[in-house]
């Protein structure tokens, strides 16, 4: 979709838009939302970074999701100069203008960290949130001297983009998210964070998403249910197991399972690394029943086309190359 198509439907006569969700944990779907409840959202964003009407807004995402449409959505709620540059794993390298609020991608931000003068228009981003995607450690770390504000989102397609933010600089960097104001959350009997947000939902919205509550009314995300391994009776939740391996800003592990007739399921780490040596000695530093029982090396992560884990998919290989196996 190009802006002329989105700003084409957004103008039109229907009071509702189609977005789609992103298919990182199966299918894309098409969602029909009320254009109202995105400016609503728009407005939470706006809001809570203080944005200003003539700033300039950087659209460097796919028109396709909801991320980069929001943004089109924020620039008119907030009568912000949008600059549009083509969606692409360096949208900072022929840019002139600067931007006061862009959002990005971490495989973006990634990208843009390696390049010099690239890096120093990241830097300069007055307001830069971050989502679609795991940050890793070593991101963050870099991330966290820039000298203006970088933001971790937390969203869905069904949110209408995020209603969280969390900062990733300077001295208040935390994992714990900060809900929108008319944003309420708890935590069901399965820990799973359920978002009530009338201006954006029309019911309260479930996740699969396990969280946790402080009492400030913060939460951190521990991982998604349906990403939770049974092994011999333990539960290992996958992003955990991620976090602990690390990954240096590109994606190039993640974890799976498969079926085993003694354990149940057994942990296998699909990854591009071929430092098979590196790479054991980092797992023998893993709780036990962490450990991978089942090595894939691949020519690639399976991921959405705006940066996310393709867990399916990732199922997917697993079940058909684990002959292909080591150790």
């Amino acid at each position: 979709m190009t802006l002329q198509d989105f700003l084409k439907d957004w103008r039109n006569d229907s009071d509702t838009i189609s977005v789609h969700s992103s298919g990182s944990t199966g299918t894309p779907k098409v969602i029909l939302v009320e254009k109202k409840r995105m400016l609503a959202s728009a407005k939470m964003t706006c809001d809570f970074l203080h944005l200003q009407s003539g700033e300039t807004a950087l659209l460097c995402m796919s028109l396709d999701h909801i991320g980069a449409q929001m943004m089109v959505v924020r620039s008119i709620e907030r009568n912000l100069n949008l600059i549009e540059v083509s969606p692409c794993g360096h949208p900072l390298a022929h840019l002139t203008e600067p931007i006061d609020f862009a959002a990005m991608v971490p495989l973006q931000v990634y990208n843009s960290l390696q390049v010099p003068e690239e890096k120093e228009k990241l830097r300069n981003i007055k307001n830069l949130i971050i989502g679609g995607g795991a940050i890793s450690k070593q991101m963050a770390l870099e991330l966290k001297s820039f000298p203006h504000a970088v933001w971790s989102t937390y969203g869905m397609t069904e949110t209408l983009s995020h209603i969280a933010l969390r900062p990733l600089n300077g001295e208040k960097a935390t994992d714990w998210y900060t809900p929108f104001q008319g944003v309420q959350i708890r935590t069901n009997q399965d820990r799973c964070l359920c978002i009530k947000a009338p201006d954006l939902c029309s019911e309260e919205l479930i996740t699969n998403d396990i969280a946790e509550i402080n009492h400030h009314g913060e939460f951190r995300i521990i991982g998604r249910k349906d990403n939770i391994i049974n092994s011999g009776g333990i539960k290992i939740q996958i992003e955990e197991v991620e976090k602990a391996i690390g990954f240096e800003g590109k994606q190039d592990i993640v974890i799976g399972s498969y079926p085993d007739d003694k354990f149940g399921q057994i942990v296998v780490l699909l990854t591009t690394r071929t430092d098979k040596d590196e790479l054991n000695e980092k797992l023998k530093l893993l709780p036990k029943y962490w450990q991978p029982k089942k090595i894939i090396v691949t020519k690639s992560i399976p991921l959405t086309d705006n940066g996310k884990i393709a867990r399916a998919e990732v199922q997917k290989e697993i079940k058909e190359r684990i002959n292909e196996a080591y150790i």
